[in-house]
Parts: structure tokens; sequence; C-alpha cells
């Protein structure tokens, strides 16, 4: 965004690459690549940051978006039909369309980021604790695992307000962008951005550069760290409060054939959640959060080979799985992970050639914003919702003129959808009042 406006931009990389959690490696055997962080791309594919900027990217898109097996052989299925994907959930059917018809109607003002009008009750709900809501809403088991399985990717305990809100956003996404993800892997997304920028990788950067205007994509500790005094006493301690929540454990497998689902829908799905009941799902994250991990985690999976062939060798597959534990965790989450899969597809063990294993210390390792393996950059209760990092009228704006906050610990959060930046950069320019070119 700068760079479009004129100004001459440099791009520190404390990595050997750019990419951050947008990165893609061969982790297990030569020939397998495996998306070393984000793997499933549905806030990409609607972000207004990346459609403005023009990024090109191949996107791969499944049969169905989101499965969620269930111990009778069958699945719950999302398809990109709202009507499609409420008829497979028997009794709950008019209630799943209308938890969600007034968000999509709202769709076209959303995608856009300009106000737009939604039922009252319609935001309540997603300001609501996803439990509560999902017991409230729905009948049957088959809706209230799908609701609890999506709202398991907000990080928070299924009883915490507002859990709720991610599971509606990421079943919308479903039905109005797609679990879509890039042919070739995340690295994609990353490549397609740095194109034609001036990037300096292997450049950690451990103070505040002098420059009209610094953007820091880092979380808020590692602010203070390279502001080096600079920042006022009260805005650093409140930097210092910015909370971290539970963490990723995630294996990647290099596999000699598909995995054997026992439902076959499983089979035409990008995505699937492993967890089995609400009630399951519910444990799992609590698990998390109180440092007694379940010993069956609700797992988030993506099998990018089935539809996308360049992920492995000819005839062999790869698959992509995390679980939640808590901030900094040093266990091992291998086969609670590997059980699961194995309880929803049996004979999985079978097929696995090679795994990659990346606790919490790996994960931040290969990317120093994964603060104790946390992926959503910062716990995203009410709290810290919407005043993240501190409390500040504009939050991209730090107090120190011309310098600027774009990670995940600005609004809207974590995610592959590059908004944080895309503000940051908007509200940078707009203070800057850019008329030519300027040199940073």
């Amino acid at each position: 965004m700068l760079a479009r406006a004129g100004l001459e931009v440099v791009v520190h990389e404390a990595a050997d690459r750019v990419g951050g959690g947008a990165r893609t490696e061969e982790l297990t055997l030569p020939g397998f690549r495996h998306d070393v962080c984000s793997g499933i791309h549905p806030l990409a594919v609607a972000s207004p940051a990346f459609r403005e900027l023009g990024l090109e990217v191949d996107w791969v898109r499944p049969p169905l978006e989101l499965a969620h097996p269930l111990d009778d052989g069958t699945a719950v299925v999302v398809e990109r039909s709202l009507e499609a994907t409420a008829a497979g959930l028997g009794a709950d059917r008019t209630a799943y369309v209308e938890l969600l018809r007034p968000f999509l109607d709202a769709w076209p003002g959303l995608e856009r980021l300009r106000p737009t009008w939604i039922d009252p009750r319609a935001l309540l709900g997603g300001l609501a604790a996803a439990r509560a809501l999902a017991e409230s809403r729905f009948a049957g088991e088959r809706a209230r695992a799908l609701f609890a399985g999506a709202a398991g990717h907000s990080l928070l305990p299924l009883e915490r307000r507002p859990s709720a809100g991610f599971g509606i956003g990421l079943l919308l996404l479903g039905h109005v962008a797609g679990w879509a993800f890039p042919r070739g892997g995340a690295q994609a997304i990353a490549d397609g951005l740095a194109e034609g920028l001036d990037i300096r990788t292997d450049s950690l950067v451990d103070e505040l550069p002098r420059a009209d205007v610094v953007v820091a994509d880092v979380m808020p500790r590692e602010l203070v760290r390279i502001a080096r005094g600079r920042l006022p006493a009260r805005y650093e301690r409140a930097l210092l409060r910015y909370r971290h929540g539970p963490a990723a454990f995630k294996l990647d497998w290099a596999l000699s054939e598909p995995i054997p689902w026992r439902a076959e829908d499983c089979r035409r799905a990008g995505t699937l959640h492993l967890g089995g009941t609400l009630g399951e799902i519910s444990a799992s994250e609590w698990g998390a959060w109180t440092g007694r991990p379940s010993d069956r985690p609700l797992v988030l999976l993506a099998q990018h080979s089935l539809f996308d062939p360049t992920r492995a060798p000819e005839g062999k597959h790869t698959a992509w799985a995390y679980c939640h534990v808590p901030n900094g965790w040093p266990g091992d989450r291998t086969e609670a992970i590997e059980a699961q899969v194995e309880r929803f597809a049996p004979g999985f063990r079978d097929a696995i050639l090679a795994r990659s294993a990346l606790g919490p210390a790996g994960l931040e390792t290969h990317n120093r914003s994964l603060v104790g393996g946390d992926i959503n950059g910062g716990i995203m209760d009410l709290g810290q919702l919407f005043f993240r990092p501190a409390r500040r009228a504009v939050p991209y704006a730090t107090p120190v003129e011309g310098v600027y906050l774009c990670s995940a610990a600005t609004p809207p959060g974590g995610g592959v959808h590059g908004l944080n930046g895309y503000l940051a950069a908007k509200i940078a320019l707009r203070r800057l009042k850019v008329d030519k070119p300027r040199r940073l």
C-alpha cells in the first residue's frame, strides 16, 4: 500500500524468506510440500485488501468446504450453498438458515468494510458464547457439533464470549467465499504480495529505524524491545500487559495414499474438524486454557494434495493438522492427534511415510510473532477483540510519531487477510499527507 502511494519502501524480514505464517516448506520428505502454519484461507479469498492490491493466486476449491465426521460413520458438511448445507441438518435446517441469513444478506457491505444494517439480534448472537448459542439454537448433535468445530478456531473456551462470532464468521465465509487454498502452498500469497518490493531477508530489526514511516508487523512485546525506551511509559506498560492465548501443536504427514475416511463425504472436503460432539469439543478447548490438554482434542485437518497434485510426488499425499494446547506447552500431542484421525479413518497410521511435529516452541522459532505458539496473535476475547493492543482511538498508531503497528495484535486480529497492514498503511498515508514520492 505504501509503495503504491509512491513511497520508497524497504522491508526488513527477520527470517530467511518472507511469509511468516504463510510459508510452504518440505518439512517431511523431498517433494512433499507442507504449509508451515496457515493452510486454508477463506479470509484471504474474501479479503478486500488483497482484492484492492490485485493479488493473483490460483485458488483451489474442493467440492466441499468442510466435513465434520461423527462416530456413526457419517459426516456433517458445509457446501457453498446455504440451503444445501442446511438440508443435511435435519430438524435444525431452518435454525441454521435463520442464524446465517442476516449476515449473508449483509455480506456485500461487510466485505467492502462499509457500514451495513444487520438485525441487532443477529449481532448479539455473534457476541455470545458458542456453547450457549448452539444449545439454544439447535436441537440435534449434528448442527451443534458443526457449529462447535467452527467456533473452536477462536482458541476460546466455547463457554466464553464472543466464541460464537467465530463460528458464525467461518461458516459464513464457507458460503460466500469458500474455504479455498493456493495451488502450490500458502507461500504463493506471500510471494504475490512481495513481488517488486525491496525486501531484505535475514534482517532482524533491533531498533526502530529513522524514517518518515515505520510500520511494524510484530507482537507488542517485540515493539517494546525494538523501541528501546522511546515509547511513553504508560503505553509500554499496556503493551507488556497484552495477553497471549492457547497455542497450536501441529503435525504434517507425508502419506503413501489418501486418508481412508469412513465417511465418504470426508474424501471430498479440503478441511475437516475431528472432534466429535459439542461436549467433546468444549472439553478440548477448556483443556487448552486450563493446562490439561484433552485426550480427545479438536483436530483441524487439511488434505491439500487430494485437490492439488503439486503438493506431493505422483501417487503420494500430504496432510496438515493441529490441535490446541496451553501457551508454551512443552509436551507432545502426536499420539492424541493421530488417534483422532484413526478414530474416523481406520488404517490411517499405515499410510504414514514420515511426519513433522511442531509444538509451541517450534512454531515460535519459525515465526517470532507466534508467541508461545499462539497462532491468533493474542487472545480474542471481549477485552482484546476491539481494543488491541491497547485502548487507543487509532490502534495502529503508536504515541511515537510516524511509528505504526500492523500485526495480528491490531484489529481485526489474526488470520491471513492483510487487513491489519492495509488499515495501518491507510492511516499512515493520511497522516503523512503524501503528495509526492518520498524516501523511507
